[in-house]
């Protein structure tokens, strides 16, 4: 840590930094005076100008190495990932490469450093037929795409360096910056007169990007280590959830149509009931969700 002028100040280095939650969290660390932070993304450019910021493939070994050890952290956040649950059945090669290669790569360089590794997981480690799921929960994946972060725990727990993985599930809220996400897409497609076809069967509790960020912090306050699952208060199925979209956003639920999951005939099967029991991460790190509300209220102010 950074000692000058009796201040100490965190060091913390960001992947992902121009994904919706890397933007979000990044955006949160920026605006703390005590926080000496590097951002980091394969491509594009740095959002934030203010914030510093290095391009790095962290699926290239050597190069994750010599940037972790340049910077010196006190904490990494990885919230670069290979998301695209169907994409990732055709992708294998790209999909581990880069939600376990990288992992293992960056746990490497963390080791070297004794930096803490904080590492965004999924219920989709599930197979969905119980949930919702504890951290103690026995996982089962049913797509590729959960095989590869399941993977990527498992490499984490075996690494021998300080780690805390956060589960989370159906993440929603987009950064000032950042690409549109489901309730925008929501929004968008009703505003615009088009039908929604939206899945009845999938149970989940929605997990509100800031909710996450601040979880993030929360590791790094309390310094825990371990699993913990953030996600929001609310459990219900996905179509219930864009039915409140339609209603706080005064939109024509009347387009929305309620479809099955194996209708859509989707490359990679979805865990069906699922979600994730945060009861941990509020007792041993004060996690406080949003309501679905709240969350929309926050939303729509970051429209005006």
């Amino acid at each position: 840590m950074n000692y000058n002028s009796g201040i100490v100040k965190k060091r913390i280095f960001i992947t992902g930094s121009n994904g919706a939650l890397g933007l979000n969290t990044v955006k949160f660390y920026s605006d703390i005076e005590n926080v000496e932070l590097l951002c980091t993304s394969k491509s594009a450019t740095d959002i934030y100008p203010d914030v510093q910021f290095i391009k790095c493939d962290i699926t290239n070994r050597d190069l994750v190495k010599k940037t972790v050890l340049d910077f010196c952290p006190d904490y990494v956040i990885n919230t670069a990932a290979f998301t695209n649950v169907d994409l990732c059945e055709s992708k294998k090669e790209t999909a581990w490469k880069t939600n376990v290669k990288a992992v293992e790569y960056l746990a490497e360089a963390c080791r070297a450093i004794d930096a803490r590794l904080i590492h965004i997981s999924t219920d989709y480690i599930f197979d969905g037929k119980n949930g919702p799921y504890s951290e103690n929960d026995k996982s089962n994946p049913l797509s590729y795409y959960g095989r590869t972060k399941l993977a990527s725990e498992n490499a984490l727990k075996i690494s021998g360096i300080n780690y805390t993985i956060l589960r989370t599930n159906v993440l929603y809220g987009a950064a000032e910056k950042g690409k549109s996400d489901f309730v925008y897409w929501v929004i968008n497609s009703l505003r615009e007169g088009k039908e929604i076809r939206i899945v009845t069967d999938q149970f989940n509790n929605p997990t509100f990007v800031d909710d996450l960020v601040s979880g993030i912090n929360k590791v790094i306050e309390f310094n825990k280590d371990g699993v913990f699952n953030i996600g929001g208060r609310e459990f219900l199925t996905r179509f219930k959830f864009t039915k409140m979209i339609a209603d706080y956003f005064n939109l024509n639920k009347n387009l929305i149509k309620p479809i099955l999951t194996e209708e859509l005939n989707q490359p990679a099967p979805r865990p069906l009931k699922s979600g994730l029991i945060t009861l941990k991460a509020e007792t041993q790190l004060g996690f406080r969700p949003h309501s679905i509300i709240e969350s929309f209220e926050k939303i729509s102010a970051g429209m005006i």
